[in-house]
């Protein structure tokens, strides 16, 4: 005896419904979007003066090279650039011989983040605070 169903059932999605709701809903889009207001008024406030500039020159300075090495101003030499070990000494003294606690980050365009970011370190170690130099 022979009890299987010859009926047998399909298991087949339909696209034909999946193509009406997609095409419902890109008509809602660009109903919603026609009707939308893009003219919102918006307050905002306008600039009435620059930011201030520091005049108060910062005499310690570290400067990282295209090689990603360091020279310490004053005193240092550019022809005889320094690594990171060796300018902690005196990075701390030229800050300390300056009677401020700001220390001037000046970087080579082509010095990597991960240079400029450790002098970076060194100035938040010591509680000093960096200043950024950059040309216009």
């Amino acid at each position: 005896m022979d009890f299987s169903s010859r009926n047998k059932v399909k298991v087949e999605g339909g696209m034909a419904s999946m193509t009406d709701l997609v095409f419902l809903l890109l008509i809602f889009f660009i109903i919603m979007s026609l009707m939308s207001n893009n003219q919102t008024p918006i307050d905002l406030p306008e600039a009435k003066e620059e930011l201030p500039t520091s005049t108060d020159p910062v005499p310690a300075t570290v400067i990282v090279t295209e090689n990603n090495e360091y020279v310490v101003m004053p005193g240092g030499d550019m022809k005889k650039p320094m690594s990171f070990d060796e300018i902690k000494e005196l990075a701390a003294q030229a800050v300390q011989e300056s009677g401020k606690s700001k220390l001037k980050i000046a970087g080579h365009k082509d010095a990597s983040y991960e240079a400029v970011f450790q002098v970076l370190a060194l100035a938040q170690a010591n509680a000093w605070d960096p200043v950024l130099s950059y040309e216009k």
